[in-house]
């Protein structure tokens, strides 16, 4: 890695991240709905309504239920009859938080670090449980601010909003090609697999505070 001991502050992803994983939920659901293994987030990479419909929803341009409604009509197009409204609601029933990840968090923000929360919209209630003021110096959501991760533009507003230049930060994300954009304007990067792994990384990395 790159800026070892440099860095002052952390962005951490949500889904996957602060919670358990993404792909095991739509996996999860997909079993629910008899669909193919993996074919719900096949759908919404491969199939061109189905990802701009998710773009559209990660960016606030369309609601829950517009993209609900929307992406249940390509699954039943593409075989999968039993879908319906509901998708997003059903999903974020296998989402559960992450302790260890949730108590890094807290670790961090401790030792004098400032902490963020950078997240792709997952629909309404998806933050529902979470305390996300509390937790973090800063919260920027994407569809909020009308961008999603991998912009630039997000992980450029969520820097300002956390009040560190890119240089001086951190992403924990669970997908490489966001950590990739992220260090084209300067974050470094850790893959995040687990909070054990994540805490070996971000101690290379970051500052201590008495050492600021």
């Amino acid at each position: 890695m790159t800026g070892e001991r440099t860095r002052t502050a952390v962005l951490f992803d949500f889904g996957g991240v602060l919670t358990t994983s993404v792909i095991d939920a739509f996996d999860e659901v997909g079993r629910e709905l008899g669909a193919e293994p993996g074919q719900l987030l096949r759908l919404l990479s491969k199939d061109e309504e189905s990802s701009a419909l998710l773009v559209a929803h990660e960016e606030g341009r369309i609601g829950q239920r517009e993209f609900e409604d929307g992406y249940a009509a390509r699954l039943r197009a593409h075989g999968v009859t039993a879908a319906g409204p509901g998708l997003l609601a059903r999903l974020q029933t296998h989402l559960r938080p992450d302790p260890d990840s949730l108590a890094l968090v807290a670790r961090l923000r401790a030792d004098g670090h400032r902490v963020g929360l950078l997240s792709n919209s997952l629909g309404d209630d998806c933050y529902a449980g979470f305390d996300l003021p509390a937790l973090f110096d800063a919260v920027t959501i994407s569809g909020e601010i009308g961008v999603r991760k991998p912009s630039r533009r997000a992980y450029a507003l969520a820097c300002e909003r956390l009040g560190a230049p890119p240089e001086e930060t951190v992403m924990v994300d669970d997908l490489r090609q966001n950590l990739d954009a992220a260090a084209r304007i300067g974050l470094a990067g850790v893959l995040h697999r687990d909070a054990a792994s994540t805490a070996s990384a971000l101690a290379r990395l970051l500052r201590p505070a008495d050492a600021r």
